[in-house]
């Protein structure tokens, strides 16, 4: 088991990402999205815990089949998904990943998101790993992420929201950018496998690494596509407002756009008076590289066996069956 915190800032209030993550996810999940592969959300429905109170419950099953690297494909059956069950009590949430093709493998994720700059400290008062995890602050302006998921639209170090008026973010942004928030997540990666728990665990904690970074990088991005969301009153100059109920509503059509393009169910419906296309982007939800980690590379000087017999062509079997 490895357990790493994760502190991501962004110049936005909690109340304000409430609405835009709902919204990032939503849209993130149609995008991955295509014909039999993709995300496809099995629930969606509230959920009463009897210590954090009313929140709601989802899961969805992450289909990857197609989308995995061949050195992945060649070792994993032809129907491969990833399950992910969340309970979001907001602003406290709990998100748990499990995978059909390895029972010993799970990500467990619990985070809290304050309106502070990452500095509480033992914030989910864990005092059994208090000193025993690694706390890493992810910047989401000046961070590198994989050249493949770069877009210059969702560069924050240029991005400038013209709704809210907030960026590009400048070198030590997080000291004086008001409002900041900051989402705090203790991720547990286990793999209970002797030989391959340390590596594989490792490679796991930099694929969440690498998604978190880049999902909260668009959730600023994209916040004039949502901030209007969040508003409770309307305000002047801009063209409409939605309540909270309303945000649901979007989010409920799109995951049923998103189910029709995986193809886990009838077309029902259009979204926003037009229906959605299948999307044609090939990377998935989960950044994977095409090489294989590591531990899973041959090593190019090992002696090839002589157990197998010689591989004779037709031609030649023939030969020596009329000389015989």
């Amino acid at each position: 088991m490895l357990v790493k915190e994760y502190r991501i800032c962004m110049p936005l209030t909690t109340e304000e990402y409430r609405v835009g993550q709902l919204y990032t996810i939503s849209k993130h999940s149609h995008q991955e999205s295509d014909k039999g592969e993709g995300v496809e959300v099995v629930k969606n429905e509230p959920h009463e815990d009897p210590v954090h109170g009313c929140g709601q419950f989802t899961e969805k099953r992450v289909h990857l089949s197609s989308k995995l690297p061949s050195w992945a494909r060649a070792v994993t059956p032809r129907i491969f998904y990833i399950t992910e069950k969340a309970w979001n009590y907001y602003p406290y949430t709990i998100t748990e990943y499990t995978c059909s093709f390895l029972p010993k493998f799970s990500i467990y994720i619990e985070t809290k998101y304050e309106d502070n700059c990452g500095d509480s400290t033992n914030i989910f008062h864990k005092e059994n790993i208090l000193g025993d995890h690694d706390v890493t602050f992810l910047d989401i302006a000046f961070d590198e992420i994989p050249e493949r998921y770069y877009r210059s639209l969702e560069d924050l170090r240029y991005f400038s929201s013209t709704k809210t008026g907030r960026g590009p973010l400048r070198e030590g942004w997080r000291e004086h950018t008001k409002p900041i928030m900051c989402s705090y997540k203790l991720v547990t990666v286990k793999f209970e496998v002797w030989g391959l728990q340390t590596r594989v665990e490792q490679f796991a904690h930099k694929a969440i690494r690498d998604i978190l970074l880049i999902g909260h990088r668009q959730a600023f991005a994209w916040v004039d596509e949502w901030c209007d969301m969040s508003l409770e009153e309307p305000c002047p100059g801009l063209p409409f407002w939605m309540t909270m109920d309303e945000v649901r509503l979007y989010e409920k059509e799109t995951q049923e756009a998103t189910n029709e393009i995986v193809g886990m169910a009838e077309p029902t419906f259009t979204l926003s008076g037009m229906r959605l296309p299948p999307n044609t982007q090939s990377a998935p939800s989960t950044p994977l590289s095409g090489d294989a980690p590591d531990f899973l590379s041959v090593p190019k000087d090992r002696p090839r066996k002589k157990s197998a017999p010689e591989m004779l062509s037709l031609p030649v079997l023939r030969e020596r069956a009329n000389a015989e």
